[in-house]
């Protein structure tokens, strides 16, 4: 099977100068290696082009966001399986053998994720993907590992399975399903298109899976630090247009108690002193009233909702229920 990892770059030169030599390494004779650049000025495609001239490079004229700058590129790349994963994370020796093996073996697995620890604490999971996300029935995402802001210890206590969605921290795909369903959706910029994307090859029969026999590490916030009333806006409002999207039956109900749980949050972070993520959260829901009924018209009559819990929230804050194996 044909493999390419493609990693994406903005303005990341001090990330490639860490990480890229170990990924190399480990891809060896198994996989090419792309780098796909969103118009870096930071010196990145010098760095490449000067210490690593066996990479194939990819620029792109602006920046095009996660989405978009995966998207145009995919077509100039040559492989049966992609791994799209971020200049931040650190592979591991072993690492890419047992995710190709999961794909030769399973003909219905479209996406995948390894395990993927906090770099920075190298015994727990990474907020980012942990051990394999799903979503509760508003459309809130959490992850075997990580529920909110709670992440565990990792233990070992969860095996290969099949998920509801990959990180895109790092996620392998196979590149004919990935063309087949348009990629990713560009009007996301970043955050939550990937979630996006599992659904939408789960709802035509496709399989996301962990794979816990490989692992990575991740830094996190490379790009968008977790602390950025950026990213907070981007991810509550991909979620929404993720929920409009991918929900045909009960969609106004679960949209009304979003509003509330929404504001809830929002009001948690003034109560923080963030009155910026406050402001993020609004600006999300002003989003999904100025772009909601274009993607309300643009739903597919064959998508439904597929949710693994009622509420997260419900359960997290009210039961006190804190690991996925509580739930």
């Amino acid at each position: 099977m044909k493999t390419a990892i493609v990693l994406l770059n903005w303005n990341g030169q001090a990330l490639l100068e860490r990480f890229l030599p170990d990924l190399l390494l480990h891809a060896q004779s198994l996989a090419s290696v792309y780098v796909v650049d969103n118009a870096s000025n930071d010196g990145s495609v010098d760095f490449i082009k000067t210490n690593f001239p066996e990479i194939h490079l990819i620029q792109h004229q602006s920046n095009l966001g996660y989405a978009d700058g995966y998207n145009r590129a995919v077509g100039q790349i040559d492989a049966d399986l992609l791994c799209l994963i971020n200049n931040d994370v650190l592979t591991t020796a072993g690492w890419l053998e047992p995710m190709i093996a999961a794909f030769k073996s399973k003909p219905l697995l479209a996406m995948a994720q390894p395990k993927i620890l906090n770099l920075n604490r190298p015994t727990h999971f990474e907020y980012a993907g942990a051990a394999g996300g799903f979503l509760d029935r508003f459309g809130y995402p959490f992850c075997r590992g990580r529920i909110f802001d709670h992440v565990e210890e990792d233990r070992n206590q969860y095996a290969t399975a099949e998920i509801f969605w990959a990180s895109g921290a790092c996620l392998f795909v196979r590149k004919n399903v990935f063309e087949s369903l348009k990629g990713f959706d560009g009007s996301f910029f970043a955050h939550m298109e990937e979630i996006d994307l599992c659904w939408r090859a789960k709802l035509l029969g496709h399989q996301v899976w962990a794979i816990m026999e490989s692992q990575v590490f991740h830094l996190g916030g490379g790009t968008l630090t977790y602390n950025s009333p950026r990213k907070t806006r981007l991810n509550f409002r991909n979620s929404l247009f993720m929920l409009i999207k991918n929900t045909q039956k009960h969609l106004f109900p679960a949209l009304l108690v979003r509003m509330i749980l929404d504001g809830l949050a929002a009001w948690r972070f003034m109560f923080q002193g963030k009155p910026k993520h406050f402001a993020a959260i609004f600006m999300a829901h002003i989003d999904l009233y100025r772009k909601g009924k274009y993607y309300r018209g643009h739903q597919s009559k064959a998508l439904r909702m597929i949710a693994l819990n009622p509420s997260i929230v419900w359960k997290y804050y009210l039961l006190g229920r804190k690991t996925y194996d509580e739930l």
